[in-house]
């Protein structure tokens, strides 16, 4: 039927030149933006997962930021204790040379007052170490909490802490047996929801970092275990422990006194890990001289090289704090690795988590060619909408 009120075939020519358009409108937007979803109303679950993956990458970045100034201040404590251990050989070469006896007063005088300017030298050092505001080795610093990596909320695993051991707390070097006496070669087996997973073997030559790599090692990595050696504790965690009680269990040693649930955590309950974060504690040192660190063998008597049995024991004692000092060194650099190991594992984590967001709204660019075909399309559209708009025109001039 023809009629000049509907033009039915000006509708349908609109529609298509509308729709047209639109893809159009589609395909510029991509190749504008790069994305092929941007908002919610281009796809709403693909966004909103898009979206708590960004979250993730910027909590990841902020973890990274963390250890990367956590890695700095190691490395300026690092940079102080290797030229503080400088000084101490050019001192313990002052106080082999005071134990000459064919020396005069003068002489010793003279080689007394460089000891003393090196000696000197060492607390400027060490309380010059810092970075951003934090001392690892200067007198009465402190330690220093770094967020190692941000767990996802619910239930992630069951941990198990200890409570710590009194007195002298062992350091990452010190031998666990001697620590917190061991009668001889033990066995501490680790359980997970009842089943045995692995077992250390305590000797008397095992360090207390040995036996937090030893943890992971013989249990296949399905327990970690982290040393605070400000307080002396273990964390032990699990993270595939199912929620219910003490799924995770560690037996198996016999210690004097009972350090064995003190300091290594057995037959302490485990507790459920829940939307917590996983931390690791850089611990301050002291490198200053005549504190309670590792100098403080390093005597600022006067004239302590004033004759050759006082120069002797000077230059024992000078060796004692170089050894010292040489075991916290270690300790340091330990703990960077640490940190640098984490550091790239988050930027790898970070690179696959922002490849996956890719995957998801990143539009494929190969296809923009559809931009010019869907505007020929347009173009051809338009001149049918003007032919269609003819037809009423065309049916009024029979009346004419």
């Amino acid at each position: 039927m023809l009629s000049v009120n509907t033009n039915y075939s000006a509708m349908v020519a609109l529609q298509n030149l509308n729709m047209t358009n639109t893809q159009l409108e589609e395909v510029q937007n991509r190749i504008n933006t790069g994305f092929k979803v941007g908002s919610a109303k281009d796809n709403g679950a693909v966004f909103a997962i898009a979206e708590g993956q960004r979250a993730r990458l910027n909590a990841l970045a902020s973890v990274t930021d963390g250890i990367n100034r956590a890695t700095s201040a190691i490395d300026v404590a690092l940079s102080a204790g290797e030229s503080i251990g400088k000084i101490l050989q050019e001192m313990k070469s002052k106080a082999v040379s005071a134990q000459a006896d064919d020396l005069t007063t003068e002489q010793r005088q003279a080689i007394q007052a460089d000891y003393d300017a090196l000696r000197a030298q060492i607390d400027q050092i060490a309380n010059s170490a810092q970075f951003n505001g934090l001392n690892l080795v200067a007198a009465g610093g402190s330690s220093l909490p770094v967020l190692m990596s941000d767990l996802s909320t619910g239930t992630v695993g069951r941990q198990i802490s200890s409570a710590g051991i009194a007195g002298n707390i062992p350091g990452l070097s010190a031998q666990l047996s001697a620590s917190i006496g061991y009668a001889g070669d033990e066995t501490v087996t680790f359980n997970l929801n009842g089943n045995g997973i692995g077992t250390v073997a305590i000797t008397g030559t095992l360090t207390v970092q040995g036996y937090i790599d030893q943890v992971s090692t013989q249990t296949g990595g399905r327990v970690t275990a982290n040393y605070n050696q400000a307080t002396g504790t273990f964390t032990y965690v699990a993270g595939e422990a199912v929620a219910g009680t003490n799924e995770l269990t560690i037996t198996g040693v016999n210690v004097a006194a009972g350090n064995e649930t003190n300091f290594l955590g057995v037959g302490v309950a485990a507790g459920a890990v829940t939307g917590s974060s996983v931390t690791t504690t850089i611990v301050d040192l002291d490198f200053t001289v005549g504190g309670t660190g590792a100098l403080a063998t390093v005597s600022g008597a006067a004239n302590l090289l004033s004759t050759a049995g006082s120069a002797l024991t000077a230059s024992g004692d000078l060796e004692s704090a170089i050894i010292a000092l040489n075991v916290q060194m270690a300790s340091l650099g330990s703990q960077a690795k640490a940190l640098d190991i984490q550091h790239n594992f988050l930027t790898a984590l970070s690179d696959t988590v922002e490849k996956g967001i890719g995957n998801l709204v990143d539009a494929d660019l190969a296809r923009k060619r559809q931009a010019p075909v869907a505007a020929d399309q347009a173009a051809a559209r338009r001149p049918a909408l003007s032919i269609a708009n003819q037809s009423p025109c065309v049916l009024l001039s029979l009346f004419q």
